[in-house]
């Protein structure tokens, strides 16, 4: 499999949330809807500090951006091996977090056969401690074929002055998701260009 399917964009927005307006993150950096910064491409800050959006625009910009930044290195991280829906929905979801997948030393290995050590391995990216967790459920996608999303987002507004995400409600966004999947085609124009023309 080498496109984005609605299942994977579902398993990353589980791990992540919504959030509606900019805030700042567990460092200080400005972020917006499904983890996005100003180092995504996208401009973040100051474009929506004080500024929600639906949630049809977070998840049309983040889902372009999977495609168009993301995509494409994991894509090439797995050089010729075919990676299934799973392992390609559990590679994202990692370089998504942590943007390393082309110094991941773990999908290295799970190409050249050693699947072992590529499990083991993947574990290794847990820092802080915090994101243990999630590497977890990214292994258990990737070498085990378990999703772990039903649909469903946190999303947050924000508190201010901090700017830090407060009041989550967890919310069914599969058919937006989904619908935003449909309007992507033809295949030839970005999804950006889609949704925001």
């Amino acid at each position: 499999m080498r496109e984005i399917t609605p299942r994977i964009a579902l398993e990353l927005i589980a791990h992540e949330g919504i959030v509606t307006e900019a805030y700042r993150d567990s460092v200080g950096v400005w972020t917006w809807s499904v983890g996005v910064t100003n180092a995504s491409g996208h401009k973040v800050f100051p474009r929506y500090k004080d500024k929600s959006q639906p949630l049809e625009h977070c998840i049309g910009v983040y889902l372009w951006l999977l495609r168009e930044k993301y995509l494409p290195p994991v894509l090439a991280a797995f050089g010729p091996h075919d990676p299934t829906e799973a392992e390609l929905g559990a590679a994202l979801s990692f370089h998504w977090n942590t943007g390393a997948i082309a110094r991941a030393n773990w999908i290295g290995r799970f190409v050249a056969g050693d699947v072992a050590g590529a499990r083991k391995g993947m574990l290794g990216w847990a820092r802080p401690a915090s994101l243990l967790h999630r590497r977890r459920k990214e292994q258990s996608l990737f070498f085990d074929g378990t999703w772990s999303s039903d649909g469903t987002a946190l999303v947050y507004g924000v508190a201010k002055p901090s700017y830090q995400p407060a009041c989550g409600k967890r919310i069914d966004v599969r058919a937006l998701t989904e619908s935003l999947f449909e309007t992507v085609m033809p295949r030839k124009q970005s999804w950006f260009d889609l949704l925001f023309e």
